[in-house]
């Protein structure tokens, strides 16, 4: 990506990364953001949340997406649906480095009841100017897709 583009994030949520994800929006301001929803801490089915954001980065419109839901399971097995898109679990700063590192993600799922908002926020943060290695990475990337 160029560096004069803006970067691009379509995130999302169910109720269990409601809190979250406002938290997120908040914290990415100086980002162009949209807001997939849920727009409440109502209880929601995450797959409506998690194929709009999933279409959108699939799309081009969007470089990255954000998932928040109770344990990130069910909003990563979702995404993951999608071609081309790589929707990784992180718990820890490491694992947001190493999926973009080797394996090119472009959705970050964080597990809401597992982690501390900061924890989010770092992990969060490592994902977005981490870069892809590429090179022996790259052949493995390309294997993917069914």
């Amino acid at each position: 990506m160029p560096l004069e583009d803006k970067l691009k994030i379509a995130i999302g949520a169910d109720h269990a990364g409601f809190e979250y994800k406002e938290i997120l929006k908040d914290f990415l301001a100086n980002y162009e953001i949209k807001d997939f929803g849920t727009h409440t801490a109502d209880s929601v089915d995450y797959p409506d949340f998690a194929h709009p954001v999933a279409s959108a980065v699939e799309s081009g419109e969007f470089h990255f997406g954000i998932l928040v839901c109770g344990s990130a399971n069910g909003v990563a097995i979702t995404a993951n649906k999608h071609q081309n898109i790589r929707a990784a679990i992180c718990w820890e700063n490491e694992l947001a480095a190493l999926c973009r590192q080797h394996n090119n993600a472009n959705i970050i799922c964080i597990p809401a009841r597992f982690v501390s908002t900061n924890v989010a926020k770092e992990m969060t943060t490592t994902f977005l100017t981490t870069a892809f290695e590429g090179g022996r990475h790259q052949n493995r990337v390309n294997k993917i897709s069914c």
